[in-house]
């Protein structure tokens, strides 16, 4: 049975991937900070794989460390999702009025943190025939939009480490890719008052961006846009 974490699960993007995922008979780790949404996903009925909840803060590396134990106790890891985000400022200002404390917070769980969960779990990877790391990243790292610049910066720090990781172990797969602006509370709370109703929900888009696991697809930075096209890149 095939094993992944995903983080960020207790909604949007994560949850939408999580339940793909054990809808298609994978073992899950689910992880975020919200306990009782972990445990209704957990708890859901109908997904073939097991679905293991472990609460806590992705910033920390002792629950990074629990999240990868409980991979290893479901037989190992063959896909790290690495979903969680924060915006730095809810909504989203300037960068000329943007709180340095948040811009710190939003690089320790976007960029610091992936990077500590992808250190954890590399012996579990590496043991696996099939290993594969997703990271979200976001048009936001490679289009300059006002008032994105901080997280923005955060997504093209993702982009940039993981193609040195792709490159530093070509025994892996690893996927750096924009799912797209999507009907989610991140998007709400980026920018109130804006018309989210004409975008895809995140559970339209999980299994567009699953292709790139079901086909194996190259290492690379995709987009939900371009894997819906049948293109890939």
């Amino acid at each position: 049975m095939a094993v992944a974490i995903v983080t960020g699960a207790s909604r949007g993007l994560g949850r939408a991937l999580a339940g793909e995922l054990a809808g298609r008979g994978w073992d899950v780790v689910v992880g975020a900070r919200d306990a009782g949404a972990l445990k209704e996903l957990a708890d859901r009925p109908g997904a073939g794989g097991r679905v293991v909840a472990v609460a806590g803060d992705v910033s920390s590396a002792a629950y990074r460390a629990e999240l990868v134990a409980a991979a290893r106790q479901l037989g190992g890891l063959d896909l790290l999702v690495n979903n969680a985000a924060v915006l730095g400022a809810e909504p989203l200002v300037p960068l000329a009025e943007h709180a340095l404390e948040g811009f710190r917070h939003a690089l320790e769980v976007n960029l610091v943190a992936p990077l500590g969960l992808v250190q954890e779990a590399l012996p579990l990877l590496r043991a696996s025939d099939r290993a594969a790391v997703l990271n979200l990243s976001s048009d936001a790292a490679v289009v300059a939009y006002a008032t994105w610049g901080a997280y923005g910066a955060t997504k093209a720090g993702v982009d940039l480490l993981s193609g040195a990781l792709a490159v530093e172990e070509p025994g892996l797969r690893v996927w750096w890719a924009d799912p797209g602006s999507m009907a989610t509370r991140m998007m709400a709370a980026a920018e109130p008052g804006e018309d989210l109703t004409g975008l895809p929900a995140p559970e339209e888009v999980a299994p567009v961006l699953l292709r790139l696991v079901e086909e194996g697809l190259p290492s690379g930075r995709y987009t939900a846009e371009g894997l819906a096209a049948g293109g890939s890149k």
